[in-house]
């Protein structure tokens, strides 16, 4: 890890898992493949206002990309930037494909119940996010289009989707410096494209530190992100900071 700041929490999230909390601004949450073949299914939300929630459309085409990864923001549908990806050893990060349902976990995988597995059942990316969204007063009509950390997937010419297995291996990881107060809510369910025969998701940990000052320079250098940037400043301080 080549981070300097001390490390101020940390969690590790069983693949299949799931996870929500909310996360300061000037904070970085690192999220880290331990060991290879992980997806963490990503949503974030305004923390003061959870109407205001990521933008897939938006982020992307202010952006002019199809994927995230290092010097790329993630937008609110208010203008604003959640957080900047200030790290990243994947390189490729999926924005289009959604989540996995128990319909196709079903299908792929078979019938893992908690009853007869306990921990070791088998969890879509759906019902774990709405579990966690749950707990914040939030449920289906909350779900959004999502990222998908650590998984890569391209389009060919005719537009047909490919997964790339292998995409991130044990020890990658992405930072993500957070520029609002936003409630993250996070699965480690399989991406509803991955091709292993077997449920077998990766686990991925959590940690969490202070933001170095300089750390978002390079996510400033579009012009788009420059106005959220503003957007979001304007907004803490008609809020008295946001601390």
């Amino acid at each position: 890890m080549n981070q300097q700041n001390p490390i101020l929490w940390q969690e590790n999230i069983p693949g299949g898992c799931h996870w929500s909390g909310i996360v300061r601004r000037g904070m970085t949450l690192r999220l880290t493949a331990i060991n290879g073949g992980a997806n963490a299914a990503v949503l974030f939300y305004n923390q003061e206002e959870k109407l205001e929630r990521y933008n897939m459309a938006d982020t992307l085409k202010s952006q002019h990309t199809f994927y995230l990864t290092k010097g790329y923001a993630c937008h609110s549908d208010m203008g604003r930037i959640f957080c900047c990806i200030t790290a990243d050893t994947t390189g490729w990060h999926d924005t289009v494909c959604g989540l996995s349902d128990a319909e196709l976990i079903q299908q792929k995988y078979g019938v893992a119940r908690y009853q007869a597995h306990r921990n070791q059942m088998y969890r879509s990316g759906l019902d774990g996010l709405l579990i966690e969204l749950g707990k914040w007063g939030l449920g289906r009509r909350d779900v959004v289009s999502n990222i998908n950390f650590f998984s890569k997937v391209t389009a060919d010419v005719a537009g047909e989707l490919s997964f790339h297995a292998g995409n991130s291996k044990a020890g990658d990881y992405i930072d993500l410096s957070f520029e609002m107060n936003t409630l993250m809510v996070l699965s480690a369910a399989p991406h509803p494209l991955d091709t292993a025969e077997s449920y077998q998701p990766g686990d991925v940990n959590l940690t969490l530190f202070e933001t170095s000052p300089e750390a978002n320079m390079e996510c400033a250098r579009i012009a788009e992100n420059m106005r959220a940037f503003q957007n979001t400043q304007r907004f803490y301080a008609c809020h008295g900071g946001g601390a």
